[in-house]
């Protein structure tokens, strides 16, 4: 895989969607986010589980989670960070290709704090049925992606 191509699972991610990469993981905008600077940070190679990860794999994607949450929980004036990894389709995992949610959070964001990972979870399910049966990914536009990404991209200049 060059620099510039990208993939989750069996999904082509237009290099305008990725605002921050290292040789082994990527971080891109989401499709469909729960709260605004609701992204994902992914394996470079395409893992669909967790375990099947090199070391080096799982040192760089949480490095990599880790300086992506800290500079979106800043730019959203963000109090917290929810990360969450979907392992398996029995755990919600709806794209088969490791990846880690990364989500800003606020006081008062969900009335119940837990009620995100139904949100999440609810977030996964409408977008496999959208990618089942439409895989243009029309949900947010590429310009819409791209321009948050751009935004993103500024924040590791």
């Amino acid at each position: 895989m060059d620099a510039e191509s990208y993939t989750f699972g069996p999904y082509k991610i237009d290099r305008s969607e990725v605002f921050y990469s290292t040789p082994l993981s990527f971080a891109m905008v989401n499709i469909r986010p729960v709260l605004p600077g609701h992204v994902l940070v992914c394996s470079r190679r395409e893992v669909k589980r967790y375990v099947d990860l090199s070391a080096d794999e799982i040192s760089d994607l949480w490095l990599t989670a880790k300086e992506v949450g800290g500079r979106l929980e800043k730019y959203h004036n963000a109090s917290s960070l929810t990360l969450n990894i979907q392992d398996g389709p029995q755990a919600g995992q709806t794209v088969p290709h490791v990846h880690i949610h990364i989500i800003p959070r606020k006081e008062g964001d969900f009335e119940k704090n837990d009620e995100i990972y139904d949100a999440l979870d609810g977030k996964e399910k409408e977008l496999k049925e959208k990618l089942d049966l439409d895989i243009e990914r029309t949900d947010r536009t590429i310009e819409e992606r791209a321009h948050e990404a751009d935004e993103y991209r500024a924040l590791f200049s």
